[in-house]
Formats: structure tokens, sequence, C-alpha cells
């Protein structure tokens, strides 16, 4: 924002009355919009030399094609990470998924690695998931150990499912969630086994339901097929006919 302003004021003898529309749409505030214009008018600073102006405006340049650039990324990698592993996406986030597939090597790899039966690290890459943030001082070691199993579990089914869905990592981040609540009310989380025989009952349910919908399209496509057939052997038909004629 700041940088689209600074491209947009330039210096501040260039910034008039009817400017301050354009600045509103920038700052999304007619308040502060019309704060930066008094502001513009009252300003007591040295004027900008034409040569210290157009380093501005580069660098103001630069620096909203970098943001753009950065939104641009960060929707691939969402939609990426949607593809490749929906699970660990919904329990741990787009980002830190993605380092922990980047730093494996891939998703095969990351959850063979996770296989091991040595103790679970307490800090690593997970330790940029909010959950930790959120954790008090004394339990982000035992919330980190139990976030790291829950990612194992979510890159497991993410690497070996042959459907894609997000469902089990959805029950895996309540699980997560329900865990931070134990460590701090002491209210006890629901049983591992009912939230899984939850979580493959609606993964169930939304597969049959994919599976309805791809049978609809298909019968579609079929009723299409033959009515373009049935136009053919029309159009084929008086065709012959005018022949004869």
């Amino acid at each position: 924002m700041y940088a689209r302003t600074a491209q947009y004021v330039k210096s501040r003898k260039d910034l008039t009355e009817d400017m301050i529309e354009g600045l509103e749409e920038i700052v999304m505030d007619s308040a502060k919009a019309k704060a930066i214009y008094d502001a513009s008018k009252s300003s007591m600073g040295m004027d900008i030399s034409p040569i210290d102006l157009i380093n501005i405006q580069t660098f103001a340049a630069r620096v909203i094609g970098l943001a753009e650039y950065r939104k641009s990324l960060h929707t691939y990698l969402v939609s990426k990470m949607t593809q490749v592993a929906p699970n660990l996406s919904a329990l741990i986030g787009e980002q830190v998924g993605a380092r922990l597939i980047s730093h494996a090597g891939s998703l095969t790899n990351l959850a063979k690695a996770l296989k091991n039966k040595g103790n679970t690290p307490k800090y690593g890459l997970i330790f940029h998931s909010s959950f930790i943030g959120r954790a008090a001082t004394s339990n982000k070691g035992r919330i980190s150990r139990y976030l790291a199993n829950k990612c194992s579990i979510a890159s497991r089914i993410d690497c070996f499912s042959e459907t894609q869905s997000s469902v089990f990592g959805q029950k895996l981040h309540d699980q997560v969630e329900d865990r931070l609540k134990f460590y701090e009310t002491g209210e006890a989380p629901r049983k591992n086994i009912d939230v899984m025989k939850e979580a493959i009952a609606e993964f169930e349910e939304k597969s049959q339901e994919a599976d309805d919908s791809t049978e609809k399209k298909k019968k579609k496509k079929k009723r299409r097929r033959k009515k373009k057939r049935k136009k053919l052997l029309k159009m084929r038909s008086n065709q012959q006919w005018m022949t004869l004629q």
C-alpha cells in the first residue's frame, strides 16, 4: 500500500484535490486519503529532486511487482498443495506442508521418513506452525510431538490414498485444536478411534457423491453423442433424398 501510494503521489507538489479519489482507492479509507492530502500541503520537508524522484518511482514499481509476484506464487502453492497433499495442507497449512515435502524430497519420502520408531522430534520445520505459537511455553514440546505424529498420518494418507480429499486433514486439525484446549483447560479430547470413524464415514459419503456426479456427467455426454448422431443421420438422409430428386 505504501509503495502504491508513493508511486501514485510522486512529489507532494503534484498531489491535487482531483487525485484524492484515486488515493482513496489505494488506501481504502477516505479519512486517511484526506489526511495524506492535508499533510502534503502542510509538510515543511525539502523538495525531492528529479533524480531522487525517478529512483523512488523505480523502487516503488519494483516493490509492487514483487508483492504481486508473491501473491501469484502463494496462489500457485495453495492450488498445488490442494492437489498433491490436501490432508497435510488442511492440518498444518500450505506453506509449512510444502517446506516439509521440500525438505524430505517428495511426499513419498516424507511418508516413509516419518515411519521410523525413534522419538518424534520436538522442533524443526513444524515449529513455524501457528499451533506451536499458540501453545504455552511449557506445552510447546508436547504439542510439537503431537503435531508431528498427526503430520505423519496426514502425509501417509495423501501419499497412498487413491482418492484425494481433505476430510482426514480437517479432522486431524480439529484433534490438534482439542489437544491445545486440553493443555489449557484440562477438557478431555475425543478418542482418536471415534474421530477416525467419523472421518471415514464422511469420506465415503463424499466419495459416493463424487461418483454419482461423475456418473451423471457420463450419462449427459452419452445423450449428447446420441443427439449428434441422430442429427448427422438426418442430414445424410436428407442429402441422399435431395440427390435422388
